[in-house]
């Protein structure tokens, strides 16, 4: 009966691995991980290599907002100082030994150079948001079959003008590609001779106009928004850019993972 309540008292632990960094990094004593409360951030290092880890307790239940944030908090801030390959959120191992024979050990040279090629490096987003009110008056300015529809259905019923009213939105929603198209474009002008490489992602939102990802020199980061400050005056109206980083390379880099522990 003793020997059964003791080993229900001792709560099983792992080892959560952020990701990889050279091996002379050096923690911040007030760096927070996951768990609750937040683990304390530390290093296991592999010749030329290390990964930023965090011990936690394997029954926590890993993707609270807390948890998510803590994990893309430390890659981001590791990322404007240092190289950093970040890991796929969750990824824990058994102990540290685990992350040095498999994950370290094995991928030793790819993470070296990967480190390597980083240097100096992080990723940032650029994002830029319509003003749906301003963007719809563009659209029916410039669209004649638009203004139309919407003359159409003006202060009638809508189940009177349901079919006026689907036309009309998917002539909205193919305006809205068409000038997504073009303002990704403006922006990838003035920003592809800054970046190392870009990665034009889908939106996230209805009315997102640019969402692309690059990789830039940190030191560069004022030559960035130096670029995007005439696109911005030019679409003042209609929609507001963004920069969000530095932060990890998360779309420019292969990660491998850890095994998953059972």
């Amino acid at each position: 009966m003793s020997s059964d309540t003791g080993a229900e008292s001792v709560s099983a632990t792992g080892t959560y691995v952020y990701g990889i960094v050279p091996a002379d990094v050096e923690t911040n004593p007030d760096a927070a991980g996951v768990g609750d409360p937040p683990g304390q951030v530390t290093i296991v290092r592999h010749n030329d290599i290390a990964a930023l880890v965090s011990e936690i307790e394997t029954d926590h239940p890993l993707g609270t907002p807390d948890d998510l944030q803590a994990h893309a908090r430390l890659l981001d801030g590791s990322a404007g100082v240092v190289p950093v390959l970040p890991l796929r959120f969750g990824s824990v191992m058994t102990d540290s030994d685990a992350v040095i024979d498999d994950l370290l050990s094995p991928h030793h040279d790819e993470f070296r150079a990967a480190l390597d090629e980083l240097e100096g490096q992080a990723q940032y987003v650029v994002k830029a948001r319509y003003e749906e009110t301003a963007m719809l008056r563009e659209i029916l300015s410039e669209s004649a079959d638009a203004d139309r529809l919407r003359e159409e259905i003006r202060d009638k019923p809508e189940d009177a003008t349901r079919d006026a009213r689907i036309a009309l939105g998917e002539l909205i929603g193919r305006a809205l590609d068409a000038k997504r198209d073009t303002d990704t474009g403006t922006v990838l002008e003035a920003i592809e001779p800054l970046a190392h490489a870009v990665n034009v992602r889908p939106p996230s939102h209805d009315l997102d106009s640019v969402h692309v990802a690059l990789l830039l020199d940190v030191a560069a980061q004022d030559d960035l928004e130096k670029a995007l400050t005439g696109i911005a005056g030019d679409w003042s109206d209609r929609a507001e850019i963004r920069v969000l980083g530095p932060m990890a390379a998360y779309d420019f880099v292969l990660k491998a993972e850890p095994e998953p522990e059972n």
